[in-house]
């Protein structure tokens, strides 16, 4: 069809429809421009690809990691140097890296984001100071580190830790993230990180030694007798240790089988490898090397003297995964001043987040069961689909509640041959079940519901003194724990509970706060064991000397029974060399390798 624009002029030619239709739109398309109504194409975010880091790349490339205690850096970097990487742990992060992250950062980040990011930076100018170009720096060095997808500031890390690192003018850096519910994301077919039997279990033994030496160093060093004497033993044996993991000699099948065995089993591929990875799994685990590495450990530290009829307050140390493990000026230095003002921590081990990462996936399964099922609406009658469901689910729940309980059994092993010093890992069912009437085990975010369940649980087993959650300023899911701690205290009224926001800046108001909390702990402490001591009736003096005499019971490794209801090292002591004296007990021989 055909019209007209101006019937009085005949001698224009007719347009077409398409035409029209052209003109209006791009009339239409002016008028919103003047209106300031043009509307622009939606452009989705993606996460912004960067070079990636290939196997070729392994013997230049060296992966920078921190974040963690100097002990669990320590045996962390010494397995990947010992699995052929280029490993280098970074210094801990001061109130300079906490200023530099947020001078290159966004406003209102997380505490660990500003002190990680700008210990990096730090990091980073130091090579530059060494004569390293930024290319080069670029080109050799790639961090590594933990990210989430949230739902708290964690998920905004990794993207942080870009944009700080682009404005302190290395944009570019490699950020090589390790999703704590998925693993290792590689980007390319090709990748420089790749994890391997030896990587995997030697990583295990990293962190259950880590777990067990930092938990053996607060508990040696407030009643040693020689000042210094525990942290030169226990560099010594972080020495020791590191060196044997990064230079133990790997299982192979082939090396350690009869020559006619190794021929056939050359020949037949998969069934090497394994064989060849059951076999590295043993000799990690149960090596004999290992063992002794562990049992010369064990024989260092015990050279260390302790007095355990000093008094002191036993603070347990929770919160936030970062501010409740970092020792320096992230949580104001707070490990080094409750042991100046006469306080025994105990430390929080990465071993407990791990389970409780595994107990949260198997808790979820089961609430997903049906929703998850390959048949959701499998009928009663038809048993095939139904048992499909079942063994699907099924089959996750127990593989994730065999590896909870095999993470749980060698943490507990280390602990054991390295003297069963160590404390075992809080039950993750017991925390759950003791938390849930407050705050829901299924709810996420942050430590989720363990900040209220270890709480109760060090208080209700008077297992401590005190508790005393760090977390960074403004912690969503921690501010949300402390709004139900509030009910907590007022059902559990012996406890003694004090949460503590950390920063960059506010370390004296902080220890102001503590010091406040820890008079009432030393109180019930000193309360508990004057109580003890008379209950044996004995002087303190004869408990001395007879602990002079024998010099087992100065080890600290010495198993000094714990009683029912009583927290304190010295309160079980003095009852214990009591019913030593009384003839009700026998000396207990010095743990060794079982």
């Amino acid at each position: 069809m055909r019209c007209a624009i101006n019937s009085a002029d005949s001698t224009l030619p007719p347009l077409e429809e398409e035409e029209i239709a052209r003109r209006v739109a791009a009339e239409r398309s002016r008028l919103a421009q003047a209106a300031g109504l043009l509307e622009k194409p939606i452009e989705h975010f993606r996460r912004p690809m960067e070079r990636p880091f290939t196997a070729e790349e392994r013997d230049r490339v060296t992966i920078l990691f921190g974040g963690f205690t100097w002990k669990h850096e320590r045996f962390i970097e010494a397995v990947f140097r010992g699995c052929g990487y280029r490993f280098q742990m970074l210094p801990n992060p001061g109130v300079a890296a906490f200023q530099t992250g947020k001078e290159y950062g966004n406003n209102g980040q997380c505490n660990p984001t500003y002190f990680t990011v700008g210990n990096l930076i730090e990091f980073l100018r130091s090579l530059e100071a060494r004569g390293l170009s930024r290319q080069e720096i670029l080109d050799h060095y790639i961090f590594f580190t933990a990210g989430s997808c949230g739902p708290c500031r964690f998920g905004t890390y990794e993207s942080e830790y870009r944009m700080a690192l682009e404005n302190a003018g290395f944009g570019g850096f490699r950020v090589l993230l390790f999703q704590q519910d998925h693993g290792v994301k590689a980007t390319t077919g090709n990748p420089g990180l790749k994890f391997t039997v030896d990587l995997g279990m030697g990583q295990l033994n990293a962190v259950n030694l880590g777990d067990a030496i930092n938990d053996m160093v607060y508990q040696i060093r407030p009643y040693e007798v020689v000042p210094g004497a525990t942290d030169q033993a226990i560099k010594e044996v972080v020495d020791r240790l590191s060196d044997f993991l990064e230079h133990r000699k790997r299982y192979e099948i082939l090396e350690r089988t009869p020559g006619w065995i190794s021929e056939h089993l050359a020949q037949k591929k998969k069934l090497k490898d394994i064989l060849n990875g059951l076999g590295k799994v043993l000799d990690h685990l149960y090596g004999e090397d290992f063992l002794k590495a562990m049992r010369l450990a064990r024989e260092r530290l015990n050279e260390v003297e302790v007095d355990r009829t000093r008094v002191k307050p036993l603070v347990k140390i929770t919160g936030e995964f970062w501010a409740s493990l970092t020792e320096g000026d992230g949580n104001f230095n707070m490990f080094t001043f409750l042991e100046r003002e006469g306080a025994q921590v105990w430390v929080e081990p990465i071993g407990c987040w791990i389970t409780y990462l595994l107990s949260q996936a198997r808790a979820s399964a089961r609430a997903r069961k049906g929703l998850d099922a390959p048949y959701p609406g499998a009928r009663w009658w038809e048993l095939k689909k139904q048992l499909a469901n079942d063994w699907k689910f099924r089959k996750k729940w127990l593989l994730l509640g065999l590896s909870e309980g095999i993470w749980n059994r060698q943490h507990a092993r280390t602990a054991r041959h390295l003297g069963r010093l160590a404390h075992r890992l809080a039950p993750q069912t017991e925390l759950a079940r003791m938390a849930h009437p407050f705050y829901h085990s299924l709810a996420r975010g942050g430590e989720g519901h363990l900040e209220v369940g270890k709480n109760v649980y060090y208080t209700t087993h008077r297992l401590c003194h005190m508790v005393l959650a760090l977390k960074p300023f403004g912690c969503m899911p921690s501010s949300q724990s402390d709004g139900v701690q509030s009910v907590v205290v007022n059902r559990f009224r012996e406890m003694i509970f004090l949460p503590i926001e950390t920063s960059g800046e506010g370390e004296i108001n902080a220890h102001s706060r503590v010091q406040m909390a820890l008079g009432e702990a030393k109180i019930k402490a000193k309360a508990e064991f004057e109580q003890a001591l008379a209950s044996t009736g004995k002087k303190l003096d004869e408990i001395k000397a007879y602990a002079a005499q024998h010099r087992q019971l100065r080890s600290p490794f010495y198993p000094v029974p714990r009683r029912r209801g009583i927290a304190g090292v010295a309160a079980n002591f003095v009852l214990h060399v009591g019913d030593l004296i009384d003839g009700k007990a026998r000396l207990a021989k010095l743990p060794g390798v079982i």
